[in-house]
């Protein structure tokens, strides 16, 4: 590692830069085994504190400094997903990932606004979006952990048993059993211009209060799951079947306030809808698109998930 000047002797640290730079790397990793960036920004910054922690001395004997922090990332945070799935145990309600906006939104506060920190951006990719974030939920810990460092950062499985404490056989098996996981639950590919229309014609539909229309843009075996945290009056239970979730939101498109407003956004890359009051994002609306029909609805209303989203 580049030799650096001592603390306090008014110098910049040229190894500083080579430090920092993995922050991007870290975050993405973070988001995608946590599903929630708030936790994943605690995670990546517990991780530098621990490498500061150290004596100079002793990261210099780093041979890789990278590779170092994503080791310490990746147990800080399969710890943390072990003692979140307690914690959910006592969540009121459903719960589902953090959602991004669009990568500009969610760094600026403001839609469209200037990026503040490149290092910030989570990569809005496939493993990113909420649907795949979804099914990561299923999996248990070293699964999770497993898989998104091997098939999604391409670590190999030497590098993922130091991480999870298993050997790398097991790490193949439980990256195998997570990959089993993703086939089977996800739908085949709706191209992106297709999904984006069906949820256009999705809000018409939806604000026109038209039932026949909702009903023939649904799966029949729909399902919508909502996540109010128990900060946010919503449904606690999933509502299943095309026709129950098509008569569900006809019913909130009654109980819809004046002042609220429902827009076309990007939700973890993919089409969605967000209600705004006021300027304000109070629900946001993921989709999952499995040929020409909605299967699955995610609700976001916990004001905890949606800091993100506030456009004021």
């Amino acid at each position: 590692m580049t030799t650096r000047s001592e603390p306090g002797h008014g110098r910049p640290d040229p190894g500083l830069d080579a430090i920092m730079s993995e922050r991007r790397q870290l975050i993405n990793l973070a988001y995608r085994l946590l599903g929630s960036l708030a936790e994943a920004e605690d995670a990546v910054q517990e991780t530098y504190a621990r490498w500061y922690a150290m004596s100079r001395q002793q990261q210099d004997a780093i041979e890789s400094p990278g590779a170092w922090l994503t080791t310490v990332a990746g147990r800080i945070c399969l710890n943390l997903l072990g003692s979140a799935r307690a914690r959910r145990e006592t969540y009121v309600g459903e719960w589902i990932p953090e959602p991004l906006p669009g990568r500009t939104e969610w760094i600026s506060g403001r839609p469209g606004g200037a990026t503040a920190d490149p290092a910030d951006r989570v990569t809005l990719d496939e493993s990113v979006n909420l649907a795949f974030l979804v099914v990561l939920e299923s999996m248990t810990p070293a699964e999770r952990v497993a898989f998104i460092l091997h098939d999604v950062f391409c670590h190999s499985f030497a590098e993922v048993a130091e991480i999870v404490g298993r050997t790398p056989a097991a790490c193949r098996q439980l990256a195998s059993s997570a990959r089993r996981r993703i086939r089977t639950s996800q739908p085949s590919a709706t191209p992106a211009a297709q999904r984006a229309g069906i949820v256009r014609d999705f809000k018409q539909a939806w604000e026109a209060k038209d039932i026949d229309a909702l009903i023939g843009l649904l799966d029949p075996d729909a399902t919508a799951i909502a996540d109010g945290g128990g900060l946010a009056t919503t449904f606690l239970r999933p509502i299943e079947g095309g026709e129950q979730v098509a008569h569900a939101w006809v019913e909130i498109a009654r109980r819809r306030p004046g002042n609220m407003t429902f827009l076309e956004s990007s939700v973890n890359g993919q089409p969605g809808l967000v209600a705004e009051q006021d300027g304000v994002t109070v629900t946001v609306f993921a989709f999952e698109v499995a040929g020409d029909r909605i299967k699955h609805i995610w609700v976001v209303r916990n004001p905890e998930k949606l800091r993100r989203w506030t456009t004021c």
